[in-house]
């Protein structure tokens, strides 16, 4: 009896395990075609039910679609991410609402001290930066469940986009991402992974 592979151990059929992982690369060009206002919707749709620590929910996203809010993200950019950014069909600011606490009496209301745990704001903002960047990558693979793809950046300049964009000071930009369809050359080649023994232990 064959024992079954990896692809077959999983309950996602294995066009989506392509789709969402094996075949979904970070992309560096993206053609002309539009990213619409409604592929956004469905992605944030989709993957707002993916977990954070007390259902926090603290991802903000912007999404830059005029050519003045572009010109003021691209001074922040580094190096070959000013020209990636310039080019693609959308980009998004993904940042962390360090405010997010007040939102929690809906978002969780059977703990109706919750919003008071969190009046330290040294723990609020780690709290608003881990749960947003579990988002954000949740995010990235809402992309590729739209048939798109995402092109994250930390090479940036946070404190400015921040001076920038969230003069208040509430959020904080985690990472800037290019989304759209994939172009000519968007791929660098596949780079090595761990493998599973290496990664994963047993005790």
């Amino acid at each position: 009896m064959t024992a079954p592979s990896a692809t077959d151990a999983l309950a996602l059929a294995p066009d989506a395990q392509d789709l969402l992982f094996r075949q979904a690369r970070t992309a560096n060009t993206f053609t002309a075609d539009p990213v619409t206002d409604e592929q956004i919707r469905a992605i944030y749709d989709l993957v707002k039910y993916a977990p954070t620590s007390l259902n926090t929910q603290p991802l903000r996203v912007v999404l830059l679609r005029t050519p003045q809010a572009r010109a003021r993200l691209l001074p922040h950019m580094m190096g070959f991410n000013r020209a990636k950014t310039e080019t693609a069909p959308l980009v998004a600011i993904l940042a962390a609402d360090t405010e997010f606490h007040e939102h929690l009496p809906r978002l969780v209301p059977f703990r109706p001290e919750a919003r008071d745990s969190f009046q330290d704001p040294t723990l609020r903002e780690h709290v608003a930066r881990f749960n947003a960047t579990l988002q954000a990558a949740y995010f990235f693979i809402g992309i590729r469940a739209a048939g798109l793809a995402a092109g994250p950046m930390s090479g940036f300049d946070p404190a400015g986009v921040d001076a920038e964009f969230f003069p208040d000071g509430r959020h904080r930009s985690l990472v800037i991402v290019n989304i759209g369809v994939p172009g000519p050359e968007a791929w660098f080649d596949r780079l090595p992974r761990l493998e599973h023994d290496e990664v994963v232990s047993v005790r």
